[in-house]
């Protein structure tokens, strides 16, 4: 994403059955082992998923800009990486804009760092996934990005696909079409024309009216509002989720500060950027743990915010 953003961090209170709490081992300086003892002994033993996720790594062997790091990503993921695979997750999700590119951008370039920084994502020991972001398509194309990473037990050639995980149904949508329906392509679009074209929210309508589960979704551009880093068609997409009655929450990226909604009984929440600031204290990332009675903590490490999201919809 870019420009200015309109949510602030008031935009994280949003009624009283959220709760939102620093990561208490991170306010106190601590490093990864000592958090990652106390994740273990809070997990919920009637946990059905746990999982984990990232977004904007932005990596690229490129200088600093603004506040973004673009070199720092990758020694971010390889503790990102480290930590889900010392947790045993049960899978690991980035939320798009993994790569980035150089000023001006060179096609082979871009791949190199395409596929350096997926070399140190197949680190992790399971399933993997990817939601594409609009920087993935700058100066490169979708089926470019496709050739070069993995998304587990799914068509390589789809970017948008869903799959099921103890009990749970996950949806993966992509918004990177232009107002025409055509593809972003090797820098064709505009970030702020992003749009989930009718093909696509036929395929998500039927996804979630064929599957019995609760659901999660994952996007990259935000579903919960209006403007620059909002999906053109937001508010149509937020019609099908919430008349599937199945959507607890939507987790998206892009917009680097972070943030959360409640619209209609789902829970939006947008993970802050990796690639914000230098070192691996301006890291995040977070683990997300859905329980038996579909209520939903997330675990933010790093600058990523916890919170308990209350499951308020009727399956």
């Amino acid at each position: 994403m870019n420009k200015k953003e309109k949510t602030t961090t008031s935009s994280w209170q949003i009624d009283r059955r959220v709760f939102l709490k620093a990561s208490a081992a991170m306010a106190a300086g601590f490093g990864l082992t000592n958090f990652s003892c106390q994740n273990l002994q809070n997990r919920k033993s009637d946990s059905l998923v746990r999982f984990g996720i990232v977004t904007d790594i932005h990596y690229a062997d490129a200088k600093i800009k603004g506040t973004r790091y673009y070199r720092h990503s990758l020694d971010k993921l390889t503790e990102c990486v480290h930590f889900m695979n010392e947790q045993q997750v049960d899978f690991l999700i980035e939320l798009g804009d993994f790569k980035d590119q150089d000023t001006p951008p060179a096609e082979e370039k871009t791949l190199g760092y395409l596929r350096a920084i997926e070399k140190q994502f197949q680190r992790f020991s399971g399933p993997t996934y990817h939601v594409l972001g609009n920087h993935d398509a700058d100066s490169i194309s979708k089926a470019q990005f496709f050739d070069n990473t993995h998304n587990t037990d799914q068509n390589p050639i789809r970017s948008y696909y869903s799959f099921d995980r103890n009990g749970i149904h996950f949806v993966v949508l992509d918004a990177n079409y232009k107002s025409d329906g055509a593809d972003y392509d090797r820098g064709n679009f505009s970030w702020t024309d992003t749009n989930i074209p009718p093909v696509e929210l036929e395929w998500l309508e039927k996804d979630l009216a064929t599957t019995p589960l609760p659901a999660i979704a994952f996007v990259h551009q935000l579903l919960d509002g209006q403007g620059n880093v909002y999906v053109n068609n937001a508010a149509q997409v937020r019609q099908i989720l919430q008349k599937s009655g199945k959507v607890l929450t939507v987790f998206q990226g892009h917009h680097h500060a972070g943030s959360l909604q409640h619209i209609e009984d789902i829970h939006y929440y947008t993970l802050k950027a990796m690639v914000e600031g230098p070192g691996p204290e301006n890291s995040s990332y977070a683990i997300v743990e859905i329980q038996s009675n579909l209520d939903i903590v997330v675990t933010g490490y790093r600058s990523a915010v916890s919170s308990q999201l209350a499951k308020e919809t009727s399956l």
